[in-house]
């Protein structure tokens, strides 16, 4: 397959091994026999995979389901997975031959018509799931997803489709199928390891609700119990055919209101993993003497930024949106709060992924005050600013500093905002309720430039929550995507990131050294490119 280059992860994730201590969590014995608990976030719809594309329920579908491809838990470089191979001579054609002898948790077996139906149920239309658009470049797409004439939001219904399947994807046998593509897209075998391209058990098909309750996966764990608000559970798949099999039992990820409680639970050894600290813990460094040798460390492919709801005025002007970038001082942010662990952004890519151009969003990324302002007089506007985010995943004190620092630097009413529940947050920037700007940010799908951007701003892409919308950065992308090699795709996509940056549709605040925690139980443990606990890596004394 072709692969997406990556920079090369500098910060080395640490396996730590320690000698045993504590007793907290749910499991006792070696690690063959014992449980975890691990901090996550209320998820935002039922654990479906091709409509999952939020933090707290990738988390246990990541468990549950093992896909075509899947990418290294040290680099993030795509690997095969269930896939026996996947070949091409010219990036629009590809066969998919899948590894034997795999099942599904309810014992049926995964074949190429479990992808198939999988891939065909997420891209139709009338099923309304946030994964859709990433079938958007299979043939027959059109048929199966028409275009809605005036938007998801508009009083228009967009057209029945004129088929369920598309034409682009064909089963050849019970191990084999094949993918056509409009257009040749080079990134495609990259992209296929994220979780929307999850097979699906017939189980699914006969009686969705019932799978919504009790899911059925293909991966290392499956599905136990979900307690809403409260927890999910997982136990190992000890017929799992993968080779990245648990060393643990049982997992429980356990849904907190504040990252500040869930740390204390980690410090009091209540807690097995954390992924990421809250601000509260990294002040002073006060983690170093919480967790001593129990800190993970982790160079991860991810940002903060800021979005804007372009269906609701103000926030579609320009002007205004440069002036409120402009106005807030990274720096100063970054170290009193995150004490340097993270580091101010200068664009949409992520500086670990191959592609990324330092500066791309030039002087708009930097604190200017007296700039800011005289674009906020260019804006014409004089009222009030609203910034939301939800409180539990530690977002409130940055929240908070960004909301003081555009208000001193603008001189505007600013107000923060919270929201306690990332599950409702959620639901309600997808269904385009924002009332303000408001928190975004992005983990990598898949290591490549192209991921950074079309999700995300692409017209009417599954992640470009804010309506944003520019017909010469479409067309970029699309150039981009049918580039004839990776080096051609990676220079249109940075042209890409270039006229997004004139638009500013969201401002781009920073990336991390993520710093996380474990239990004294765990004697191994760690953190992936994805900022996501691997789950092979794990052992218990």
């Amino acid at each position: 397959m072709s692969r997406v280059r990556l920079v090369p992860i500098l910060a080395v994730s640490v396996m730590v091994v320690t000698a045993c201590g504590g007793s907290g969590g749910d499991g006792a014995g070696s690690s063959a026999d014992a449980g975890i608990t691990i901090f996550n976030t209320e998820p935002e719809n039922p654990l479906v995979p091709g409509n999952t594309t939020e933090v707290g329920g990738s988390r246990i579908l990541d468990a549950m389901f093992t896909g075509l491809v899947g990418y290294n838990a040290d680099t993030a470089q795509p690997e095969n997975a269930m896939a026996e191979s996947i070949e091409t001579t010219d990036s629009k054609l590809f066969t998919i031959k899948l590894k034997p002898d795999w099942k599904f948790h309810d014992g049926t077996p995964v074949t190429a018509k479990s992808y198939v139906d999988a891939w065909n149920w997420t891209a139709y239309g009338p099923n309304a799931t946030q994964g859709a658009t990433f079938f958007s470049q299979i043939e027959g797409y059109a048929d199966v997803h028409p275009e809605d004439p005036d938007g998801a939001d508009g009083p228009q219904q967009a057209p029945t489709p004129t088929t369920e399947t598309m034409s682009g994807l064909k089963v050849v046998d019970d191990s084999t199928f094949t993918v056509t593509l409009t257009e040749a897209f080079s990134v495609f075998p990259v992209t296929i390891g994220y979780e929307v391209f999850s097979p699906l058990p017939e189980a699914f098909f006969k009686d969705q609700k019932a799978f919504e309750d009790a899911p059925i996966g293909n991966g290392p764990f499956k599905f136990v119990s979900r307690q809403v608000g409260a927890e999910v559970k997982l136990t190992r798949y000890d017929d799992y055919e993968g080779d990245d099999k648990p060393k643990i039992k049982d997992v429980t990820l356990k849904v907190y209101q504040s990252r500040e409680s869930a740390y204390a639970d980690l410090v009091a050894n209540s807690l097995d993993f954390m992924e990421e600290l809250p601000p509260n813990a990294l002040a002073g460094k006060k983690y170093e003497g919480d967790l001593g040798e129990r800190v993970l460390q982790k160079e991860t492919l991810n940002n903060q930024t800021i979005a804007f709801p372009f269906y609701l005025p103000p926030y579609d002007n320009v002007d205004l949106r440069r002036a409120i970038s402009m106005s807030i001082n990274r720096e100063e942010i970054t170290q009193l709060i995150f004490e340097g662990s993270r580091v101010p952004a200068d664009g949409w890519v992520h500086p670990l992924t191959e592609g990324y151009t330092p500066n791309q969003c030039g002087e708009y990324c930097e604190y200017n005050p007296t700039k800011a302002k005289e674009l906020l007089a260019k804006s014409g506007y004089t009222g009030p600013l609203l910034l939301l985010s939800n409180t539990d995943g530690g977002h409130q004190e940055w929240a908070e500093a960004v909301a003081n620092s555009i208000k001193n630097a603008l001189g505007l009413d600013v107000r923060f905002t919270p929201s306690t529940s990332f599950g409702e947050f959620r639901q309600k920037v997808n269904a385009h309720e924002m009332t303000g700007m408001y928190r975004a940010g992005w983990i990598a799908d898949y290591p490549s430039i192209e991921n950074w951007l079309t999700p995300n701003y692409r017209t009417g892409s599954s992640s470009n929550d804010g309506l944003y919308s520019n017909p010469a950065v479409d067309a970029k992308l699309a150039e981009a995507d049918k580039a004839a090699d990776a080096d051609e795709a990676i220079t249109l996509y940075q042209e890409a990131e270039k006229l997004i940056a004139a638009d500013m549709p969201s401002v781009p605040l920073w990336t991390q050294n993520t710093i996380g925690g474990r239990s004294d139980r765990l004697t191994a443990a760690k953190i992936d490119p994805f900022r996501a606990l691997d789950l092979a890596s794990v052992e218990v004394g």
